[in-house]
């Protein structure tokens, strides 16, 4: 099963990803791990990688969907979770086309709503464990009382420089002039579903649940 997150910044999507890897063994694809992970991994590819980063310009569709066939062509799992691509139509024509040659299918496509004001007052009280990445909240899942991060024990958290209002503000608008495109796409093609991210972590991941077993 392959699947498509849709959200904003502070949606969520990797949590419940988190979850799909632990409960179904499918593997998360986000493009910016694939991407650092690329440029270290001294592979042709990653060469590519590194040298357009060194240059300072942007990578191209072209080399994303590389890395993804890669993965692809690697992992053996029950299905992979696109998290951050794609991000414009035209690639998602391209991912479609690579699932295709792959003899691979995208079985949805979730798109996680928020409340924007609701979604800005949630991002400015996160922390993450500079460790592991565990996600918290000083309103809906506060670090626990002896200051240990409780998937890993660690006691150093961090939080966003960019985690305030009016860069919050500046990050939702570009999602949506991005992303707006995609959902109209998606929609057309029978794909897209709904589920309220802004739900607690359980409700959420239960409604996807839903979606997947359907």
């Amino acid at each position: 099963m392959n699947i498509i997150l849709l959200g904003p910044p502070g949606a969520g999507k990797g949590t419940q990803a988190r979850r799909l890897e632990e409960e179904r063994g499918m593997s998360q694809l986000s493009t910016g791990d694939m991407l650092r992970a690329a440029r270290s991994s001294g592979t042709e590819m990653g060469k590519r990688v590194a040298e357009v980063m060194d240059r300072g310009e942007l990578v191209t569709d072209e080399i994303v969907i590389g890395l993804i066939e890669e993965r692809l062509d690697a992992d053996g799992t029950a299905g992979f979770i696109f998290d951050g691509f794609p991000r414009t139509l035209a690639q998602a024509d391209a991912l479609a086309a690579l699932l295709e040659k792959k003899g691979e299918s995208l079985d949805a496509v979730i798109e996680m709503q928020v409340d924007d004001d609701a979604l800005i007052q949630r991002i400015t009280a996160r922390s993450t464990c500079a460790n592991c990445g565990e996600v918290y909240n000083d309103q809906t899942k506060p670090i626990p009382e002896d200051g240990k991060c409780a998937n890993c024990g660690s006691t150093e958290f961090t939080r966003r420089a960019d985690d305030n209002e009016e860069s919050l503000k500046q990050r939702l608008l570009e999602y949506y002039k991005k992303t707006s495109p995609l959902i109209g796409y998606y929609h057309a093609k029978g794909q897209l579903t709904r589920v309220d991210g802004l739900g607690e972590i359980d409700a959420v991941a239960a409604e996807i649940k839903k979606v997947l077993d359907a």
